[in-house]
């Protein structure tokens, strides 16, 4: 499969129809492998690196998973097309840097992914909509199984698996789920979810993983202890966790509609109106109006047909995604200007926010802000 027809279709994942979908966007979970005798990717010369690609590309390949399947080395693939496919989450910044010696095969619908001497000589991830956190866990699990008996991992009877950064060693299961969360922004309760979070042992970040910004009001929750815990272990707990901030979020979004309906419905309309007449638009304020918007449809201020339109808006106002669409090297002003068009274009057919009718969730809103 050719890159193009990669970036034809927006993956499985960007369709929001997973369980949750209204506030969990997406679960995905990371496992880091090894193999052994051989020095991990940071420290191995080229002629390890290729030696170890040539070992493990084939094997990937041959997966009943991949048929068919999107595989480069990633010094084939330009600056661009890497950061495409860093936007969609199916490569990580990391792996985007580098060149020979690397490379990445993933599935046609986009919910499977492997990369290869990225950190470590293996790092396989499985994606899905909404929380499905076990089932996306099974499918990686499979993947991991069948490669085993391929190729021989670096694996410590008493450490378990080795990997490159010790806070991987073990299980080097990475599990996260990225969430939507915009009432405990808008109310001021964010901060004490995130401390709450990471009392108990989970990390939050921002929309691309550690050291990024929360846009768009999306939160990363991940495991962050990978010794001594079992695999399933950590997924309960790491389920449990996010369903109380199901819970939490839900009880934001109920409290703002009874109590501080027209702070709500002020954040919906502005969204709505500058985004329907901008003529510049930062990546930024992009993601962060059309937060308010996807939340005007969970609350049923607009029609729930519309959600897949914004759901799309999410991933094609990206940066790298607006210069592959316009299939030239713009300037930030120029991508900025063509993000504002795309978006104005795809409301037109948006009605104005709707606050008589009954409420996504089933209960009633106010026919008026009072």
């Amino acid at each position: 499969m050719k890159i193009s027809h990669l970036f034809s279709s927006p993956g499985e994942w960007v369709r929001g129809d997973g369980p949750h979908h209204q506030i969990v966007i997406s679960s995905r979970v990371r496992l880091a492998r090894n193999l052994r005798n051989h020095a991990f990717p940071g420290w191995a010369k080229k002629a390890e690196r290729l030696q170890i690609l040539e070992q493990i590309k084939p094997r990937v390949e041959e997966l009943t998973e991949m048929q068919d399947a999107f595989s480069e080395y990633l010094q084939d693939l330009t600056a661009l097309d890497k950061q495409v496919l860093v936007e969609r989450h199916l490569i990580s910044r990391e792996q985007a840097a580098k060149g020979v010696g690397s490379a990445v095969v993933m599935n046609r619908k986009q919910t499977l992914s492997i990369m290869i001497n990225e950190e470590d000589h293996l790092r396989m991830q499985a994606l899905r909509a909404g929380l499905q956190l076990k089932n996306v866990f099974k499918m990686i699990d499979k993947v991991d199984s069948a490669l085993e008996q391929k190729l021989d991992y670096a694996f410590h009877r008493k450490l378990g698996y080795l990997t490159a950064c010790p806070t991987n060693v073990g299980t080097g299961m990475r599990a996260s789920a990225m969430l939507h969360l915009p009432a405990l922004v808008l109310s001021e309760q964010i901060n004490q979810v995130i401390q709450a979070v990471n009392k108990v042992g989970l990390a939050v970040r921002g929309l691309y993983g550690e050291g990024t910004e929360a846009m768009g009001n999306l939160f990363q929750v991940s495991n962050q202890t990978t010794l001594g815990e079992k695999e399933d272990e950590i997924i309960a707990r790491l389920n449990q966790v996010i369903e109380k901030i199901i819970e939490h979020e839900q009880n934001a979004r109920q409290l703002l509609l009874q109590k501080k309906l027209s702070t709500l419905l002020d954040q919906i309309g502005r969204g709505y109106g500058v985004l329907s007449h901008a003529y510049s638009m930062t990546s930024k304020e992009a993601l962060n109006l059309l937060s308010f918007i996807k939340l005007g449809i969970d609350l049923g201020f607009f029609p729930e047909e519309k959600r897949m339109a914004i759901d799309e808006l999410f991933m094609e106002t990206q940066p790298a995604h607006l210069q592959k669409s316009s299939q030239q090297k713009l300037a930030a002003d120029e991508r900025d200007s063509l993000r504002a068009e795309i978006i104005r274009e795809k409301l037109k057919s948006f009605p104005k926010p709707d606050i008589v009718k009954p409420s996504g969730n089933g209960h009633n809103k106010p026919k008026n802000d009072e």
